[in-house]
């Protein structure tokens, strides 16, 4: 069976259109080799119930590098993580018949998350990432470890983890070793919608739970994984949020009897920022055979719009290079081994009759951090230029002659007053969030982890303000298809009269004061699942 995603993946590098239009993906399954997952891959998996596999070469690569962690065993070194203790008890040997005992009681006593629990879809997406990492084969754990992640993923079995506890240094601890309570049949996992006991989610589904190896548990529990998990979904509705903001921008814009000659590509070419050049020609395509403003282009006396109009290639097209490079960063560290040590089976010049266990900080998640800050500080704007336009429909002194608060009887009704005023709020809660967490490191494990990257703190704040920024770019298309609405006879650009349609499938016309927030709802809900995309087919199609 095929999977169609109405989802197309970002460009990772600033290229002729780094927010392209989303399309029809089929996806069959996804394969595991190790290597860098795009967010449409992680999302097919995480949202779609996409098939996942692990291909034949990182079995063998698996199994080259736990042969080596036993070749370590049998020759009785000292390892960390392998046969010592952990963090500050790193100087702490562990004698050979305690070393799965060792392994268990690493994921026992790190499993402290608390607070409310991620969802289903960050509960899978990080099994997928988790599993791919370990496929990588720098690991030293068994194919059956990875194996037995997939198979919980293609049955639905989702840990339960909870979403705070996470420092990001080393890695996402506590989350990660609440997926792998479940491995070991602990824990709490949701299973064909119940929330229950992890060893009876993995018995009911047929699955068998793992005895953790040597260096197994913390294979498991150092990465990058949960603050990955819940970026990359957050930065996966993030694209659609940005390539919604342009149109309903266009439909304000219209309807406001505003001109695109700031969207001239001459204008744009001067100062060649991608995102900004892919805005600009997208509000081009989206206004073009306008009625509305062929009626004013003659006699319009306006020199200039306000900024909230002229300048939105500037910034939405500013808000599509962070994500595309945000992207980047989040697909790279999709393929990238994240644990330590990390376990280098070839043989080398100066080891030539074995390979390497290696000790790092490719745990540390300041990467991401500073990537999920630089989002929520966009997507923070984005939300605000919004919200001008928002009130420039609404407010009687500036929105070209249309009814106030777009009431067809102002005064007795009060229009969309509030929804403005939603919006404020849900910006100025944006405004708190977008404060950096990657400058927040606090010393942990008594002082060996003396710098933390505080990368899952981001990665949910993300969450949080691309939830209010979907819901705010929502309220604009509420508010603009009212306006158009108050210009008829005329009619907008063909492009966006099929979109005016789209939000009135959602929500109908306001003809008199009604309770608003079941309508905002379930717009951005609408927002989040792409209801609106193929309404937008005609346009932004370059690159």
């Amino acid at each position: 069976m095929a999977y169609s995603l109405r989802l197309k993946a970002f460009h990772t590098v600033a290229g002729p259109n780094p927010c392209p239009s989303p399309t029809i993906v089929h996806m069959d399954s996804v394969t595991l080799d190790g290597q860098p997952l795009t967010l449409v891959e992680i999302e097919a998996v995480s949202l779609h119930a996409c098939k996942v596999t692990i291909a034949p070469p990182a079995q063998t690569r698996m199994a080259a590098s736990r042969a080596a962690i036993e070749q370590i065993l049998a020759a009785g070194q000292t390892v960390y993580g392998v046969n010592t203790g952990f963090g500050k008890l790193s100087d702490v040997s562990v004698p050979p018949d305690k070393l799965a005992q060792l392994q268990t009681n690493l994921v026992r006593s790190h499993a402290g998350g608390v607070g409310q629990p991620l969802s289903e879809a960050e509960s899978r997406a990080m099994l997928l990432l988790r599993a791919n990492v370990l496929a990588k084969g720098f690991s030293g754990s068994r194919p059956a470890l990875v194996g037995l992640l997939v198979a919980m993923l293609n049955a639905g079995v989702h840990p339960v983890i909870p979403e705070k506890g996470s420092v990001g240094a080393s890695g996402d601890l506590a989350p990660l070793a609440h997926l792998a309570l479940v491995v070991i049949g602990e824990g709490e996992a949701f299973y064909c919608g119940e929330r229950m006991a992890g060893g009876e989610a993995v018995r009911r589904a047929g699955l068998a739970q793992l005895q953790l190896a040597a260096k197994e548990g913390l294979a498991l529990l150092n990465g990058t994984q949960a603050m990955t998990a819940v970026g990359a979904l957050a930065v996966a509705r993030a694209r659609r949020v940005v390539r919604l903001a342009d149109v309903a921008g266009a439909m304000s814009l219209d309807a406001l009897m505003g001109t695109p000659a700031a969207f001239d590509k001459r204008i744009h070419e001067a100062r060649p920022h991608a995102g900004q050049i892919a805005s600009a020609a997208h509000l081009i395509e989206l206004l073009e055979g306008s009625e509305i403003r062929e009626s004013h282009r003659e006699h319009c006396s306006r020199v200039q719009d306000a900024y909230c109009l002229r300048c939105m290639p500037q910034v939405h097209g500013a808000v599509r290079g962070v994500l595309a490079h945000v992207t980047g960063v989040l697909e790279t560290e999709a393929g990238s081994a994240t644990d330590n040590p990390l376990v280098f089976p070839e043989p080398t010049a100066d080891e030539p009759n074995r390979g390497a266990v290696l000790s790092g900080g490719n745990f540390h998640g300041a990467p991401l951090a500073y990537a999920f800050d630089y989002a929520a500080l966009a997507l923070t704007d984005l939300a605000g230029i919004t919200e001008r336009r928002i009130d420039r429909l609404l407010n009687p002194d500036i929105n070209e002659g249309l009814p106030a608060f777009l009431s067809p009887d102002p005064g007795l009704s009060s229009g969309f007053m509030i929804a403005q005023i939603v919006a404020a709020a849900l910006i100025n809660e944006c405004q708190v969030l977008s404060h950096p967490s990657s400058t927040g490191s606090i010393p942990t494990d008594g002082g060996k982890e003396d710098h933390v990257s505080m990368g899952m703190t981001g990665a949910l704040k993300l969450r949080q303000i691309v939830e209010h920024a979907e819901r705010v770019v929502a309220i604009e298309l509420m508010c603009a298809a009212q306006a158009l609405e108050f210009r008829r006879p005329l009619k907008s650009s063909p492009q966006l009269e099929r979109v005016h349609e789209a939000v009135r499938a959602v929500v109908p016309r306001l003809e008199q004061d009604r309770v608003l927030a079941p309508d905002i709802e379930a717009m951005a809900a609408a927002v989040r699942a792409g209801a609106f995309d193929a309404a937008c087919d005609g346009g932004d199609k370059r690159g």
